[in-house]
Protein backbone atom coordinates (compact mmCIF):
# COMPACT_ATOMS: atom_id res chain seq x y z
CA UNK A 1 0.00 0.00 0.00
CA UNK A 2 1.41 3.24 -0.91
CA UNK A 3 1.70 6.02 1.67
CA UNK A 4 -1.12 8.38 1.81
CA UNK A 5 -0.01 11.98 -0.27
CA UNK A 6 0.47 15.60 2.17
CA UNK A 7 -3.10 16.82 1.63
CA UNK A 8 -3.19 20.47 1.90
CA UNK A 9 -6.55 22.82 2.70
CA UNK A 10 -5.54 26.03 0.71
CA UNK A 11 -7.72 27.90 3.14
CA UNK A 12 -7.16 29.49 6.98
CA UNK A 13 -11.39 28.83 7.12
CA UNK A 14 -12.48 27.16 10.19
CA UNK A 15 -15.75 26.00 8.47
CA UNK A 16 -13.66 24.58 5.61
CA UNK A 17 -11.29 23.11 8.09
CA UNK A 18 -14.43 21.32 10.16
CA UNK A 19 -15.62 19.79 7.21
CA UNK A 20 -12.30 18.73 5.77
CA UNK A 21 -11.63 17.13 9.25
CA UNK A 22 -14.94 14.46 8.44
CA UNK A 23 -12.87 13.02 5.38
CA UNK A 24 -9.20 13.36 6.50
CA UNK A 25 -7.69 13.01 10.13
CA UNK A 26 -4.29 14.78 8.73
CA UNK A 27 -3.94 17.94 6.37
CA UNK A 28 -2.72 20.83 6.36
CA UNK A 29 -3.59 24.59 5.64
CA UNK A 30 -2.04 27.55 4.32
CA UNK A 31 -3.39 31.05 3.22
CA UNK A 32 -3.42 31.28 -0.70
CA UNK A 33 -3.35 35.43 -0.30
CA UNK A 34 -5.18 35.04 -3.77
CA UNK A 35 -6.65 38.55 -5.18
CA UNK A 36 -10.51 37.99 -5.10
CA UNK A 37 -11.39 41.14 -6.80
CA UNK A 38 -14.10 40.08 -9.29
CA UNK A 39 -13.76 40.24 -13.33
CA UNK A 40 -15.96 42.38 -15.15
CA UNK A 41 -19.00 40.40 -16.33
CA UNK A 42 -17.65 37.55 -14.64
CA UNK A 43 -20.74 34.77 -13.99
CA UNK A 44 -20.73 34.32 -10.23
CA UNK A 45 -20.40 30.11 -10.47
CA UNK A 46 -17.25 31.42 -12.86
CA UNK A 47 -15.76 33.54 -10.29
CA UNK A 48 -16.55 30.77 -7.63
CA UNK A 49 -14.35 27.85 -9.73
CA UNK A 50 -11.94 30.71 -11.10
CA UNK A 51 -11.21 31.36 -7.22
CA UNK A 52 -10.60 28.17 -6.25
CA UNK A 53 -8.37 27.02 -8.72
CA UNK A 54 -6.17 30.30 -8.06
CA UNK A 55 -6.41 29.55 -4.62
CA UNK A 56 -5.32 26.05 -4.97
CA UNK A 57 -2.68 27.37 -7.61
CA UNK A 58 -1.03 29.93 -4.90
CA UNK A 59 -0.96 27.56 -2.31
CA UNK A 60 0.20 24.44 -4.45
CA UNK A 61 3.56 26.50 -5.52
CA UNK A 62 4.46 26.43 -1.99
CA UNK A 63 4.32 22.60 -1.60
CA UNK A 64 5.28 20.27 -4.59
CA UNK A 65 3.98 16.77 -4.18
CA UNK A 66 1.19 17.44 -2.19
CA UNK A 67 -2.68 17.26 -2.98
CA UNK A 68 -3.98 20.81 -2.88
CA UNK A 69 -7.81 21.65 -2.07
CA UNK A 70 -9.09 25.19 -2.64
CA UNK A 71 -12.51 26.56 -2.35
CA UNK A 72 -14.42 29.37 -2.86
CA UNK A 73 -18.00 30.51 -2.27
CA UNK A 74 -20.48 33.24 -4.49
CA UNK A 75 -23.60 34.39 -2.94
CA UNK A 76 -25.83 35.24 -5.80
CA UNK A 77 -29.16 37.32 -5.04
CA UNK A 78 -30.39 37.62 -8.76
CA UNK A 79 -27.05 38.59 -10.09
CA UNK A 80 -26.28 40.03 -7.51
CA UNK A 81 -23.23 38.67 -5.59
CA UNK A 82 -23.48 39.08 -1.88
CA UNK A 83 -19.94 38.93 -0.62
CA UNK A 84 -18.69 38.23 3.13
CA UNK A 85 -20.46 41.57 4.71
CA UNK A 86 -17.41 42.48 6.98
CA UNK A 87 -19.69 44.91 9.58
CA UNK A 88 -23.15 45.20 11.32
CA UNK A 89 -24.69 47.16 8.98
CA UNK A 90 -23.25 45.15 6.19
CA UNK A 91 -25.22 42.19 7.27
CA UNK A 92 -28.16 43.76 8.32
CA UNK A 93 -28.72 45.23 4.42
CA UNK A 94 -27.97 41.97 2.91
CA UNK A 95 -30.30 40.11 4.76
CA UNK A 96 -32.64 42.50 4.48
CA UNK A 97 -32.03 42.23 0.70
CA UNK A 98 -32.70 38.97 0.74
CA UNK A 99 -35.55 38.39 3.08
CA UNK A 100 -38.31 36.50 1.09
CA UNK A 101 -36.04 35.31 -1.76
CA UNK A 102 -33.72 33.08 -2.79
CA UNK A 103 -30.41 33.40 -3.13
CA UNK A 104 -27.97 30.76 -5.07
CA UNK A 105 -24.60 29.93 -3.66
CA UNK A 106 -21.84 28.75 -5.91
CA UNK A 107 -19.65 26.51 -4.08
CA UNK A 108 -15.77 25.88 -5.73
CA UNK A 109 -13.67 23.41 -4.94
CA UNK A 110 -10.93 22.75 -7.09
CA UNK A 111 -8.25 19.54 -6.52
CA UNK A 112 -4.78 20.20 -8.07
CA UNK A 113 -3.27 16.19 -8.21
CA UNK A 114 0.10 15.41 -7.56
CA UNK A 115 1.12 15.73 -11.61
CA UNK A 116 -0.03 19.77 -11.02
CA UNK A 117 -3.45 18.65 -13.10
CA UNK A 118 -6.61 20.71 -11.46
CA UNK A 119 -9.98 19.57 -11.07
CA UNK A 120 -12.94 21.62 -10.48
CA UNK A 121 -16.21 21.24 -9.62
CA UNK A 122 -19.26 23.91 -8.50
CA UNK A 123 -21.91 23.06 -6.40
CA UNK A 124 -25.86 24.88 -6.21
CA UNK A 125 -27.55 25.43 -3.22
CA UNK A 126 -30.55 27.56 -3.72
CA UNK A 127 -31.59 28.98 -0.10
CA UNK A 128 -35.21 30.54 -0.30
CA UNK A 129 -35.28 33.01 2.99
CA UNK A 130 -38.67 33.57 4.95
CA UNK A 131 -39.60 37.01 5.31
CA UNK A 132 -37.27 38.52 7.95
CA UNK A 133 -38.40 41.63 10.27
CA UNK A 134 -35.91 44.27 11.05
CA UNK A 135 -35.80 42.84 14.70
CA UNK A 136 -35.23 39.12 13.41
CA UNK A 137 -32.38 40.75 11.24
CA UNK A 138 -31.21 42.89 14.52
CA UNK A 139 -31.42 39.83 16.93
CA UNK A 140 -29.88 37.14 14.29
CA UNK A 141 -26.71 39.26 13.68
CA UNK A 142 -25.95 40.07 17.13
CA UNK A 143 -25.95 36.69 18.55
CA UNK A 144 -24.22 35.31 15.34
CA UNK A 145 -22.20 38.00 13.99
CA UNK A 146 -21.90 36.14 10.76
CA UNK A 147 -19.51 39.08 8.96
CA UNK A 148 -16.90 36.62 7.91
CA UNK A 149 -19.81 34.94 5.91
CA UNK A 150 -21.28 35.03 2.32
CA UNK A 151 -24.44 35.99 2.74
CA UNK A 152 -24.62 37.20 6.09
CA UNK A 153 -25.75 33.87 7.50
CA UNK A 154 -24.34 30.91 9.37
CA UNK A 155 -26.29 27.61 8.05
CA UNK A 156 -24.50 25.61 10.91
CA UNK A 157 -26.01 27.35 13.71
CA UNK A 158 -28.74 29.75 14.18
CA UNK A 159 -28.85 30.76 10.82
CA UNK A 160 -30.90 28.01 9.71
CA UNK A 161 -33.95 29.38 11.30
CA UNK A 162 -33.91 32.20 8.47
CA UNK A 163 -34.59 29.73 5.98
CA UNK A 164 -37.76 28.49 3.95
CA UNK A 165 -36.01 25.85 2.56
CA UNK A 166 -33.20 24.32 0.87
CA UNK A 167 -32.51 22.73 -2.41
CA UNK A 168 -29.06 21.52 -2.92
CA UNK A 169 -27.21 18.14 -3.73
CA UNK A 170 -24.75 18.18 -1.10
CA UNK A 171 -25.53 19.92 2.22
CA UNK A 172 -22.29 20.47 3.32
CA UNK A 173 -22.00 23.32 0.06
CA UNK A 174 -23.48 25.58 1.91
CA UNK A 175 -21.17 25.74 4.83
CA UNK A 176 -17.95 26.36 2.20
CA UNK A 177 -16.60 22.74 0.94
CA UNK A 178 -19.04 20.02 -0.86
CA UNK A 179 -17.84 17.24 0.73
CA UNK A 180 -19.53 15.01 -1.57
CA UNK A 181 -17.42 15.93 -5.00
CA UNK A 182 -14.13 16.97 -3.01
CA UNK A 183 -14.10 12.97 -1.65
CA UNK A 184 -14.46 12.31 -5.38
CA UNK A 185 -11.58 14.44 -6.54
CA UNK A 186 -9.60 13.33 -3.65
CA UNK A 187 -9.75 9.72 -4.46
CA UNK A 188 -8.76 10.50 -8.24
CA UNK A 189 -5.86 12.44 -7.02
CA UNK A 190 -5.00 9.60 -5.01
CA UNK A 191 -5.79 10.10 -1.49
CA UNK A 192 -7.32 6.92 0.23
CA UNK A 193 -10.92 7.51 1.80
CA UNK A 194 -13.31 4.94 2.72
Amino acid sequence: MSPQPTVVLASTSRYRAGLLRRLLDHFEQAAPGTNEAPLEGERPAARAARLAEAKARDVAAGFPGAVVIGSDQVADLEGRVLDKPGTVQGAHAQLAASSGRDVVFHTAVCVIDLRGDATTHVDETRVRFRELSADDIARYVERERPLDCAGSFKCEGLGIALFERIDNEDPTALVGLPLIATSRLLRAAGVVLP
